[in-house]
């Protein structure tokens, strides 16, 4: 099955069609800035403007860098504060006329990275940190997921956990690998701490550069870097929107088999 899956950031908006049997992508991922400030009417433009470069027609999966329930934003910490209460699901579904499911970011992630990554076949408690822009987190045990968590806003020090311990907060301060490495120690401790996790997978954008922190990192949970890299969003997505959205309808006919549930249409021209 073929699917749309959409990856919304604190700093850039990135989709492209998926295999959601294999979680390849398709064709190359199509990058736009995330709009700055990053509100409700700019963000679904932008959103619509990386669909329409890549020539979809058909459902979309959504991640968005926020919580997210039944559609409905409900958290704003990388966004601008007027996404709270912002039905995007709906919001999309109107502008595209197709079906659209929107989940948390890092869910998302963690979904691709337990089907086809490095969380394959744990069956204990499994953590996805998404390092960039703040801190996302998907939590997964028996293989399930647990929404919506939000662990990368605990306080530590006096502080909001991704303030200090996010890829952003690096490159921010200027931070060398082995001073920021003793954050991200700091807050995999207090982690640790509450939930016993079996296995941390570390994702985002910084984990290509694993070994030029983790070196510094000492733990007890085993920490692997993410296998899917900047894919495990867009194929994350389209496999949430797999897993809820139905196949088109052959017509009851029981001969033709369903046409697929999205297509590219050919890429036009610029005026």
């Amino acid at each position: 099955m073929e699917l749309f899956g959409l990856d919304i950031g604190g700093s850039g908006i990135k989709g492209a069609p998926v295999d959601v049997g294999t979680g390849e992508l398709l064709s190359e991922r199509v990058r736009v800035g995330t709009p700055q400030p990053a509100t409700p009417g700019a963000i679904v433009e932008s959103a619509l403007e990386v669909l329409a470069a890549c020539g979809w027609e058909g459902p979309v999966g959504c991640g968005f860098p926020a919580v997210v329930k039944d559609g409905v934003v409900r958290t704003a910490a990388n966004v601008d504060e007027s996404n709270v209460g912002f039905d995007l699901q709906d919001a999309l579904e109107r502008e595209t006329r197709h079906p659209v499911r929107v989940i948390n970011d890092a869910d998302a992630a963690g979904l691709a990275e337990m089907r086809w990554g490095a969380g394959r076949g744990e069956k204990g408690v499994v953590l996805m940190l998404t390092l960039g822009t703040g801190i996302g987190t998907a939590l997964f045990t028996g293989g399930r997921l647990v929404p919506n968590t939000e662990l990368g806003h605990i306080e530590i020090a006096g502080y909001d956990a991704e303030m200090r311990a996010s890829d952003g907060a690096r490159k921010r301060e200027k931070l060398g690998w082995k001073k920021w490495s003793r954050r991200l120690e700091e807050y995999i401790r207090h982690i640790e701490d509450l939930l016993w996790p079996d296995l941390i997978i570390i994702g985002g954008g910084v984990s290509k550069k694993f070994e030029k922190f983790m070196a510094h990192v000492d733990v007890r949970t085993r920490v692997v870097p993410a296998r899917m890299h900047n894919a495990a969003g867009i194929a994350g997505a389209a496999l949430a929107a797999s897993e809820v959205l139905s196949p088109a309808d052959d017509g009851g006919s029981g001969s033709d088999p369903a046409p697929p549930p999205g297509r590219r249409r050919p890429r036009r021209a610029p005026p």
